[in-house]
């Protein structure tokens, strides 16, 4: 099976190097990169095209329609061979030994697995205390009121089967686009499960991500998700009767 690991990135020339190396060297599965290039003002593409010539793997793909994080992730999926696709993050605070244990996963037949940092196991090394709060609580909370088998459905580092992003329609257009699409597979019955990892915050660089920006939709699938699940519980009683 293919593995496809993608990477949106948005001037991130202070980071991409050492994402791309740690990558390279820490993990065993065979694959493909491809680092969609979301609109970088900066040398983020110089320097992917440079390893690109020592790493035939690697590759450059320009994101060609509107920049934002879900649409370049969005059309990493597009350029994805079939088998299974990853999106990691392009400042490095993803753990890449987590790939080789969320493709074990895949091949035991899970279609969806979460990088879970919530977890026993798992773990999140800095980062500002509200996102951590509001992102535990998410997680946590979902997972003991609709059974989502996750403890944290926000985080973007996850691996899907091919098949299961191209049969959903992706509606956000920002960070919560990787809530909407484990959210949307697990109520479609597709089997999601979940893996330790060590998140860590970024070293250099500025975050893109905003929590009072992109609350409102993170709580939109939260409810979503809610309902999902209480509307399954309904249709299990009917059929019990």
């Amino acid at each position: 099976m293919n593995l496809t690991i993608v990477i949106p990135a948005r001037n991130e020339q202070d980071n991409i190097p050492t994402t791309l190396s740690s990558i390279e060297s820490r993990v065993k599965t065979p694959h493909f990169v491809i680092v969609v290039n979301d609109h970088s003002t900066d040398k983020t593409g110089d320097f992917v095209r440079e390893f690109s010539k020592t790493h035939p793997n690697v590759r450059l793909f320009d994101n060609p329609g509107t920049g934002g994080f879900a649409h370049a992730v969005k059309a990493g999926f597009k350029q994805a061979s079939p088998g299974a696709v990853v999106t990691v993050m392009a400042d490095n605070c993803d753990q890449p030994e987590t790939i080789d244990a969320m493709f074990a996963k895949i091949l035991e037949g899970y279609d969806v697995v979460c990088g879970s940092r919530y977890m026993p196991g798992g773990k999140k090394l800095g980062g500002r205390f509200l996102q951590t709060f509001f992102s535990r609580f998410v997680g946590k909370s979902l997972r003991i009121i609709s059974s989502l088998p996750t403890h944290d459905i926000s985080n973007a580092f996850k691996m899907y089967r091919k098949e299961v992003v191209d049969s959903i329609e992706i509606e956000e257009t920002g960070f919560a686009m990787s809530m909407e699409l484990a959210v949307k597979a697990r109520f479609r019955g597709f089997k999601v499960t979940e893996v330790p990892t060590i998140w860590k915050d970024r070293t250099a660089g500025s975050s893109h991500f905003r929590i009072f920006k992109v609350a409102y939709s993170y709580i939109r699938w939260y409810l979503r998700a809610l309902r999902l699940s209480l509307k399954s519980r309904f249709m299990r009683i009917l059929k019990k009767k």
